[in-house]
């Protein structure tokens, strides 16, 4: 029984990992809420945990933007030897993902631990809510008209420190990213764009750093049911949230994820005062 209850505990975190993880209102300050507020712990490896469920939302990703990818490849190969309009958006776009995932990789690789031990705490995630959702709430008119050609290293400088900043949690990264992006006149379907396809070089990276301490997880073999049901879970839930936020994208309704962030915030600080 207690083998199932567990099971089921890491099918939920899946889900709520997945569901969370493409939206603006940051996926691993709600991780933190729901292990914090419903006294749910990750037995087992957290970075085991970690990189089954963000694998799991890469391969989402992966599946929504295959169109995408497969023609940034092979236009990005193609522009060294047939020189088009097309050929050099497409390269440069390829350049430009590069250049804004250095920000958080330089950033992570430094001060990850020291973000983990001093920031990982409900208070940090209610504020950070807050800001969050002060940044949504900053764009929700905006319709930039700028596309993927008009793109430049500024803008990836810029979006690139701002995916870095998300690195706090509560900080959402696809909410992070998004805001600069359209702050910068990007419009929103480029903008989401970009935000998802810089999530890939990410999650690739956060997964070779975690392969050690995979490795030397002594409960992998005991924890292989619950570590799949997560991933399963985080899989089908990252892939309809990304549908449905690309909708919202869409639609220009952001304001009603900075309303969320505006509620849910100060009610995890009040809950944690009241508690301690």
């Amino acid at each position: 029984m207690d083998q199932l209850w567990l099971t089921i505990k890491f099918l939920l975190l899946g889900l709520f990992q997945g569901l969370t993880e493409p939206i603006p209102i940051s996926s691993s300050g709600h991780l933190l809420i729901a292990q914090y507020f419903l006294d749910v712990q990750i037995e087992g490896s957290v970075s085991t945990f970690a990189l089954l469920v963000n694998s799991a939302s890469l391969i989402a990703v992966l599946i929504i933007y295959r169109e995408d990818i497969q023609r940034l490849v092979i236009n990005g190969l193609k522009y060294f030897t047939v020189k088009n309009a097309e050929t050099k958006r497409d390269f440069m776009f390829i350049v430009y993902l590069v250049v804004a995932t250095i920000p958080a990789a330089v950033i992570g690789l430094l001060f990850q631990d020291a973000i983990d031990d001093k920031l990982s705490t409900i208070v940090t995630v209610g504020l950070t809510l807050i800001v969050t959702g002060f940044g949504l709430w900053w764009i929700r008119n905006m319709r930039g008209q700028r596309k993927d050609g008009n793109m430049t290293m500024k803008d990836a400088i810029i979006i690139g420190g701002a995916q870095a900043i998300a690195l706090i949690p509560g900080i959402s990264r696809s909410g992070a990213t998004i805001v600069a992006a359209m702050a910068r006149g990007i419009n929103q379907e480029t903008a989401l764009r970009f935000s998802f396809l810089l999530f890939i070089p990410v999650s690739l990276g956060g997964a070779v750093l975690s392969i050690t301490d995979i490795l030397n997880d002594d409960n992998l073999a005991t924890m292989a049911i619950p570590y799949v049901m997560a991933f399963l879970g985080s899989l089908v839930a990252s892939y309809f949230s990304l549908k449905w936020f690309m909708n919202i994208m869409a639609k220009g309704q952001l304001k009603y994820f900075a309303v969320y962030c505006f509620i849910v915030g100060p009610l995890v600080v009040l809950a944690w005062l009241i508690l301690n």
